[in-house]
């Protein structure tokens, strides 16, 4: 049975699960938060906020996933979220990679260095955590479907 089976309290691979439990609190919470950041970076005016809102809402939802699945064991080295988001849930390693590698540029961003973050750059992004979280959100509870709309930053021209 697959992860994602699991997530869904189905029994045997076969359908629902009896009295399937809520996802926790704790999930609940991240998500939540995750859905702010989202709501931030479709109003933020500038590119490096809107960067910033974006990376810190994948963040979040991939700090559910990992509230949801478990902490992954110490002999796995996983160092960051983005490292225990692979192990905890393989299907999601390839958001993993693209997230973790837009750390470096928030932290920058975040200490007040401004690096060079486009329209478009930061569109790319917005609109990726956006995916990522339907995603996420599917994962936690696959039959509430997607997360609410958020009306999307401008792109680029």
């Amino acid at each position: 049975m697959s992860a994602r089976t699991r997530s869904a309290g189905t029994t045997n691979g076969r359908g629902p699960g009896v009295g399937v439990l809520p996802p926790s609190p704790e999930v609940v919470r991240l998500l939540d938060r995750s859905d702010a950041e989202l709501a931030a970076a479709a109003t933020a005016t500038e590119p490096a906020d809107r960067f910033v809102h974006a990376h810190l809402a994948a963040l979040r939802a991939a700090a559910a996933v990992v509230a949801l699945r478990g902490r992954p064991s110490t002999r796995t080295r996983a160092r960051s979220v983005w490292d225990m988001l692979a192990v905890v849930e393989p299907e999601l390693a390839a958001w993993s990679g693209y997230f973790a590698s837009g750390a470096r540029v928030r932290a920058a961003v975040e200490a007040g260095l401004e690096p060079d973050v486009d329209d478009r750059r930061a569109a790319e992004l917005v609109a990726c955590a956006e995916d990522f979280r339907d995603e996420v959100g599917l994962l936690v509870d696959p039959g509430a479907g997607f997360a609410r709309p958020l009306a999307v930053a401008p792109a680029a021209s």
